[in-house]
């Protein structure tokens, strides 16, 4: 059985930054990567010094370069499908029915996004469909700009995106679930509340163009925003006894441990702020982490 420090599941952004951490620590990593990253569809990358535009791909791909140079770095294409503890660590499967074992783990897995049945918004999902303002609210700022939500949730988002725009409207896609307190403070700043059910997004290339409703009218849109439900990417930690926060992130202290000794977790998976810089840095500190955890146990 081919034995490791450390096995990533996950060669995105927080597993190639924690890799590189660890090669540089002068230890034996594999990376097992799906290939297909949450933000494949995203056209640019924004907030991260140095590379703010570049697209998702390319980011990847310059890491992955550099990440190579360090000896101690493996990486294959496949999944983690499970991971039990040892006395020296842990035992992984792959999907492809490999046996591999490990004296700590780092889960960079991500989340999977669980997408409206609306037709046309998976096309555009990443982008004229987001999620985070910070990522792309200033390529779309006073621009007519909707919000697939309702309720309090559509109260809160509305609060945070008007900053980037004026041009707000609230689509709840059926009965509307504010209170009339919610509704009297978004008509003083003039944002609009859409019932009507939506019955597809018209798009070119996933670029918005407008809202068809399911009673045959539409509405022109440049942007809409929207938090869909998620469920992690991998089962893997779960399994292991790792704890999840009530939204369903992994739950981690500052050093990216999680509650299982030795296993870790960094990036998306792990908190609601998903951008390329956080998934960096808190990818960085895994590995770092992980590598003190591992120097001081053979000492």
């Amino acid at each position: 059985m081919q034995t490791y420090d450390v096995i990533i599941a996950g060669g995105s952004y927080a597993g190639l930054s924690a890799a590189m951490a660890l090669g540089r620590a002068r230890r034996q990593v594999l990376i097992i990567d799906s290939g297909k990253p949450c933000n494949r569809q995203t056209p640019h990358s924004h907030n991260f010094l140095t590379q703010d535009g570049a697209t998702p791909a390319a980011i990847a791909a310059t890491a992955k370069a550099q990440v190579r140079q360090y000896p101690g770095i493996h990486s294959q294409e496949g999944t983690i499908t499970g991971a039990t503890p040892t006395p020296e660590g842990f035992a992984v499967t792959t999907a492809a029915g490999e046996q591999l074992a490990a004296k700590k783990l780092l889960f960079a897995t991500g989340v999977k996004d669980e997408m409206p049945a609306i037709k046309g918004f998976a096309a555009c999902w990443g982008i004229s469909v987001l999620h985070c303002p910070y990522c792309h609210g200033y390529e779309v700022k006073e621009t007519p700009t909707g919000i697939l939500a309702n309720g309090d949730d559509a109260f809160e988002y509305v609060k945070m995106i008007r900053n980037w725009t004026s041009q707000l409207t609230i689509f709840t896609n059926g009965p509307s679930t504010l209170t009339a307190e919610q509704v009297e403070k978004l008509q003083q700043h003039h944002i609009g509340v859409n019932e009507k059910e939506i019955a597809e997004i018209t798009h070119a290339g996933g670029q918005i163009s407008e809202l068809l409703f399911k009673d045959g009218s539409s509405f022109a849109l440049n942007a809409l925003y929207h938090k869909p439900a998620f469920r992690q990417h991998c089962a893997v930690p779960e399994a292991l006894g790792c704890e999840l926060t009530p939204a369903g992130h992994i739950v981690v202290n500052g050093f990216q441990a999680s509650t299982v000794p030795g296993v870790y977790a960094a990036g998306d998976a792990t908190n609601p702020f998903r951008s390329v810089s956080i998934s960096v840095a808190a990818g960085t500190l895994a590995g770092a982490m992980i590598s003190r955890e591992l120097i001081i146990s053979e000492f």
